[in-house]
């Protein structure tokens, strides 16, 4: 009962700091916004710990953050290796070849209306495949490595970023794409120095999409094969073991790299987008 009432205390104690951050004058300061997500972080935290210790929740339906954190300091050199076979070789080379191959084929659809009519269905069948039918098949065509990863992170990557590129693409609107015609600028030039600017916050909504799907799909794929190594691997084994310890690490792991990369996504966004009305007041 004492862990519950803690529960409650810290519930009340977490809002109410919150709630005074987010209305102070400087509630806008970068200070103020980083500290109110950690302080909630936390709060989630000690509430689950606190939830779990005072009703003797069995480790089988969920582990204490405290056992988690423990596993994970124990298995830093596996999760090592489970992040660089997963993140790094299967979703990061997935999300390159797919997203830049899909803005490739988005500036080729916009310049030709055959691609146009030919590709977008193409394009929208693929991504309405289901991913526990496409990956066995995929691991079937690339064997049990990374390559197999790679290849279904591409098929659910490429169709958000492809549609998001076309609509950046269409963003100028008719006097801009003329005021560019009459000083006699070719395709390319408008292209350049018009169009892509003006479709990059679109561009970057689907790499930040894509960075999501990169990672879910490098990690359900390698439930149906892989090498003795990876997040996806470490997970399916790890339940039949009931080690829901490892199985949290692993999830926590991903979560850190996924918000990560979401992260500099954003930030690189920020940097060459801060023209854009979306950017002012961040």
């Amino acid at each position: 009962m004492n862990w519950v009432i803690a529960a409650l205390v810290c519930w009340i104690l977490g809002y109410w700091i919150n709630h005074r951050l987010a209305h102070t004058r400087l509630s806008n300061s970068r200070l103020i916004s980083l500290a109110i997500p950690i302080i909630f972080g936390f709060t989630i935290l000690f509430i689950w710990e606190a939830l779990v210790r005072g009703f003797n929740v069995p480790m089988v339906i969920i582990p204490a953050p405290t056992v988690i954190a423990s596993r994970f300091a124990v298995s830093l050199d596996i999760l090592w290796v489970d992040f660089v076979q997963t993140f790094v070789k299967g979703a990061m080379s997935g999300y390159i070849i797919g997203c830049g191959s899909a803005f490739v084929i988005a500036i080729l659809i916009d310049r030709s209306p055959f691609l146009q009519k030919g590709l977008l269905p193409v394009g929208n069948f693929i991504a309405a495949l289901p991913i526990v039918g496409t990956a066995p098949i995929l691991v079937m065509w690339f064997g049990f490595d990374w390559q197999s990863k790679a290849a279904v992170v591409v098929a659910m990557v490429f169709f958000p970023m492809l549609v998001n590129t076309m609509q950046g693409l269409a963003a100028t609107d008719r006097m801009q794409r003329d005021l560019m015609a009459t000083y006699s600028a070719s395709y390319f030039q408008t292209l350049i120095k018009l169009r892509l600017p003006a479709a990059m916050p679109a561009v970057f909504n689907g790499l930040k999409i894509a960075t999501t799907l990169a990672l879910i799909g490098a990690i359900v794929a390698e439930f149906f094969g892989s090498p003795i190594k990876g997040m996806g691997f470490r997970i399916s084994t790890e339940v039949g073991k009931l080690g829901l310890d490892m199985v949290w690490a692993e999830i926590t792991v991903a979560a850190i790299a996924g918000s990560a990369f979401y992260g500099a996504i954003a930030l690189i966004e920020r940097g060459l987008t801060f023209w854009h009305p979306s950017q002012r007041g961040q």
